[in-house]
């Protein structure tokens, strides 16, 4: 595995092409700035912490997410990407092509906080419950990044949180870990099978944004890296999406390939633990539970992503 280096998959021209189109009004003069956060101190190398472009909350967190039925969101196709989440006996959806001009969505499912994340970069969407010490909390877009991956900050102390860590790295709560929740990463048919009542994001999200066509071209199938990462696995294309387990401090990586060539589902053990992979090719998505049938929260998201965070992951091969 390699550092990363300017001279080959760092494409920071593009990107910043890219953002200043789609974000052309919140574009910082000068990318060395840390958008005003206080970085001393933090879990993360300062010199590995990069701006993005963007200022702090240049890409706007929506915060006051307006749902619809699902009959109704004439501007979804099937195949479309979404995140799904269903808690206390509501589910819903939040579509791909509205969270890569987002990224954020500050939620409630009755009276439970939660916070959606989406890492355009890494592709990587997850969910956390956003009460933390007793506190509801709302999350903002820094601008800034670690490993190419989104740092959140806490509206209430302006702390910074590693999306892919799970944790804040700096900041007056530095050291906490959020919760995860057991969110689908799916196709809009996928979900509305599994949950026909669900209720999904409308488009009519207050900002003018084209939401039928995605900033990044064709960043999720090209080999290149916009942004250095501490670490990069070549086994697999960088690309390649994956599910990212965590169990009792260990981490273990499946990536699609695999997943592929295996009969659905499929038991396997790992930290001590029987868990169950349920993988579902057609609508590019997984889950995987326990011994109890309880869906475990995982991660979806680029091989290059989780392998820069998790180096150590043991690698799931179908031939094993």
């Amino acid at each position: 595995m390699k550092k990363v280096t300017l001279g080959r998959l760092i494409v920071y021209p593009i990107l910043l092409i890219a953002i200043s189109i789609v974000f052309k009004d919140q574009l910082v003069s000068a990318l060395t700035q840390n958008n005003g956060f206080d970085l001393s101190g933090s879990l993360i190398d300062s010199n590995e912490i990069h701006h993005g472009g963007p200022a702090k909350d240049g890409i706007p967190a929506i915060d006051k997410p307006v749902f619809i039925a699902a009959r109704q969101a004439d501007y979804l196709h099937n195949k479309d990407m979404v995140l799904g989440l269903a808690i206390n006996g509501i589910a819903k959806a939040y579509p791909i092509k509205i969270l890569n001009y987002h990224e954020i969505v500050n939620d409630f499912f009755l009276k439970q906080a939660v916070v959606i994340s989406y890492c355009p970069l890494c592709g990587s969407g997850i969910g956390y419950s956003a009460n933390i010490e007793g506190i509801n909390t709302t999350f903002g877009v820094s601008g800034l990044l670690y490993n190419s991956d989104v740092l959140l900050y806490d509206r209430e102390t302006n702390s910074l949180w590693s999306q892919l860590l799970s944790k804040a790295i700096s900041g007056e709560r530095k050291g906490i870990e959020l919760d995860m929740l057991p969110v689908n990463h799916t196709t809009w048919q996928g979900w509305k099978k599994q949950y026909p009542d669900t209720v999904v994001l409308s488009d009519k999200t207050g900002f003018k944004r084209d939401y039928s066509r995605t900033p990044y071209g064709n960043y999720d199938k090209s080999q290149s890296l916009y942004f250095p990462v501490s670490q990069l696995n070549k086994d697999y294309h960088p690309k390649e999406y994956v599910l990212g387990l965590k169990l009792s401090g260990k981490t273990k990586v499946y990536p699609f390939a695999e997943l592929s060539k295996i009969k659905s589902p499929y038991k396997d053990s790992f930290a001590g633990t029987n868990v169950t992979i349920v993988f579902d090719a057609k609508n590019r998505t997984g889950k995987i539970f326990d011994g109890g049938q309880n869906e475990i929260p995982i991660v979806t998201s680029f091989w290059f992503a989780w392998m820069a965070f998790y180096p150590e992951s043991v690698v799931f091969k179908a031939s094993d």
